[in-house]
């Protein structure tokens, strides 16, 4: 099997690259982050320049309709440069997701901005009920005259912060634990009823807290989709984690393989100890083996095991690349967990990846049924 990037492939890795380099590095990186959406707004505008928040949208609706290996490759550079800005949950999850089911009116009044940047969605899908990837939503959407009334609450919308509207999750029938029976909402904002309440999770990215009390929206708000929708859609942004994570995880290691050339213990570099030595190569082991994963998922994209491939990445290397960062974090002892080095964030990053939007324990499950 030939794993070659094509002729456009090498350009945008290239192009994503190239944006890492001009505007990355562990002190700029800090300071996005305490911007108050958790990322840089004028970041955002670029990325939209370069075309790389488009890049996911179908291309008769002006992106580049980005497969799966196209994906891999931009979020693998995304980790290797520790990118603070939410492109897998803010364009592979959410501005996808509305691009492939917003009826015409409504998709011809967002698209563009969503297209260029000016404008921002996230997923507001999870519930407090919902465990190990199993389906939860008790968010109600009533029938209302000319459109619906939405009551609920969405506590874990991730990248939520800041964000310009909402792909909400209701229920118009059925119990909480029941696929059939779901409908997906565009929710603006600054619509009344919604309130939002903004929290930081473990890498200093901003997610939001959604109360929706009463809310009454229109009839075009309503997206054509549900439950199916929504999995189909978490299939590509899981791959876009899983490279982001592989990115992340490469960094981490030649950060730290670096560092154990050059410190000295003992009167010797820390790299000359066999046990030290011992200790990278398992890790350099995992590091093939999740890419082999990976490389797996994107020759079974388009098939019918598509899904079960990248719960099967998903799984491994959630459990993979949180070793290796214990692993990177030790060899630099008390400087590891530190704001002051990059190591440290790359730790924060990978526990949030590896257990977003579930452990990896419900992605094995999925994965071991169908191996069965």
């Amino acid at each position: 099997m030939n794993f070659d990037l094509s002729e456009d492939e090498e350009m945008l890795k290239a192009l994503t690259e190239r944006f890492v380099t001009n505007t990355y590095d562990h002190t700029t990186r800090r300071a996005f982050l305490a911007e108050p959406s958790g990322f840089s707004g004028k970041n955002w505008a670029l990325l939209g320049e370069l075309g790389l928040i488009a890049a996911p949208f179908p291309g008769e609706m002006g992106g580049l309709d980005l497969d799966a290996t196209g994906i891999a490759t931009v979020f693998e550079a995304l980790g290797r440069g520790m990118v603070v800005e939410p492109l897998a949950e803010a364009s592979v999850l959410a501005g996808r997701l509305f691009a492939l089911t917003a009826p015409p009116a409504l998709r011809e009044t967002w698209l563009d901005d969503l297209l260029s940047g000016a404008k921002r969605l996230a997923l507001a899908h999870a519930e407090n009920g919902a465990r190990n990837g199993l389906v939860w939503v008790e968010t109600s959407a009533v029938a209302d005259a000319g459109g619906y009334r939405l009551i609920g609450a969405k506590p874990y919308c991730i990248a939520g912060g800041g964000a310009d509207g909402y792909i909400v999750s209701a229920r118009l029938s059925g119990t909480p634990d029941q696929t059939e029976g779901i409908a997906l909402f565009l929710v603006p904002a600054e619509i009344a009823g919604l309130r939002r309440r903004d929290w930081p999770l473990a890498d200093g990215s901003i997610a939001a807290a959604l109360t929706l009390d009463d809310v009454r929206i229109s009839d075009i708000h309503r997206l054509d989709g549900g439950m199916a929708e929504i999995e189909e859609a978490q299939q590509f942004a899981g791959l876009a984690r899983c490279a982001e994570a592989l990115g992340i995880m490469e960094r981490m290691f030649h950060d730290t393989l670096d560092y154990v050339r050059t410190r000295d213990q003992f009167g010797a570099p820390l790299g000359t100890f066999q046990a030290i030595q011992h200790r990278m190569v398992a890790q350099y082991a995992a590091i093939e083996q999740s890419r082999a994963l990976l490389n797996l998922a994107l020759v079974s994209a388009g098939g019918d095991h598509f899904a079960e491939a990248v719960n099967g990445a998903r799984a491994w290397i959630s459990n993979a690349s949180i070793t290796l960062a214990h692993e990177m974090v030790q060899f630099h002892g008390g400087m590891g967990v530190t704001d002051e080095l990059a190591i440290g964030a790359g730790h924060k990053r990978l526990l949030v990846l590896s257990r977003w939007p579930e452990g990896p324990e419900a992605a094995l499950d999925r994965y071991a049924g169908w191996v069965q």
